[in-house]
């Protein structure tokens, strides 16, 4: 049941033409089977040492052992590919379709379950990238590329192929091709990330859903700030309260949504339906 407060923000805004942006986390993907990234599922041994999420994913891991770095991506890859988009994410398609132009998805995952939901690239910001793309690790280009079709997803502990290996290289300079994620020891941009686009966005803003995200990582804690620094309405829908849960409780028709976001978002999408179709 979605409280009256926010029952109400949201009706103000379907009916005033009001810009609604949704700020995605690994807890909408969580409901589709997709392990958390820090969860234990996350640790890769590599020889004889473990490694943290933290450690794998960064650039210097990469520089050090490529082949290691890609192995544990392509088993990530392999887990994401036999999810499946859930209630949460098709709602927000219906939302999408809905709003239209006053729309906008911002998405930390990079598991493409927004995009084989339905919702259309020109609108969605994967500000954390996506595992089915590369790139030269040397940026030659900024060019992003679809992975190479013969590089094929693992089981844990498998390691690359001599071909897969060719194949993950650059045909333009010869480097290694990465995975288009970002790493913890680099930093947003506009190039990759939509850094500057995204950040105009939130000042544009008006009612800002948060859904399934801690707020752990900074573009996502900046977006919420900047909203609620204009007066912007913030929704957080988690299983538990977290960094957002305050700011949303002390936004103009906010509040925390204590559930999981396969239930409440099927229900804001039908409260935005019956409002605007009246």
């Amino acid at each position: 049941m979605i409280p009256t407060r926010i029952d109400k923000r949201l009706e103000e805004a379907a009916c005033s033409g009001q810009f609604i942006t949704v700020l995605t986390g690994a807890g909408i993907s969580a409901e589709s089977g997709i392990p958390t990234f820090r969860g234990p599922e996350g640790y890769w041994t590599v020889g004889s040492a473990v490694y943290h999420p933290q450690e794998m994913a960064t650039f210097a891991m990469f520089e050090k052992d490529p082949e290691a770095v890609w192995a544990w991506y392509l088993y990530r890859m392999g887990v994401c590919r036999q999810a499946l988009p859930n209630r949460g994410h098709l709602a927000l398609v219906g939302m999408e379709g809905l709003l239209g132009d006053r729309y906008a998805l911002v998405t930390q995952n990079v598991d493409g379950l927004h995009r084989r939901a339905g919702s259309a690239p020109e609108r969605m910001y994967e500000i954390h990238g996506n595992l089915d793309q590369v790139r030269c690790s040397a940026s030659c280009t900024q060019k992003l590329a679809p992975l190479p079709p013969l590089v094929s997803a693992k089981a844990r502990g498998d390691g690359l192929l001599p071909a897969e290996v060719d194949h993950l290289h650059c045909a333009a300079c010869g480097a290694w091709l990465r995975p288009h994620v970002l790493w913890f020891d680099e930093c947003y941009d506009e190039a990759y990330f939509r850094y500057e686009t995204v950040m105009a966005l939130a000042q544009q803003t008006d009612l800002l859903l948060i859904v399934g995200t801690s707020g752990a990582t900074n573009l996502p804690a900046q977006v919420a700030m900047t909203v609620a620094q204009h007066r912007g309405t913030l929704v957080d829908v988690n299983i538990e309260r977290d960094a957002f849960s305050r700011l949303a409780d002390s936004s103009p028709g906010g509040g925390f949504i204590q559930a999981a976001s396969g239930r409440v978002l099927p229900e804001i999408l039908n409260r935005l339906e019956n409002v605007m179709m009246r």
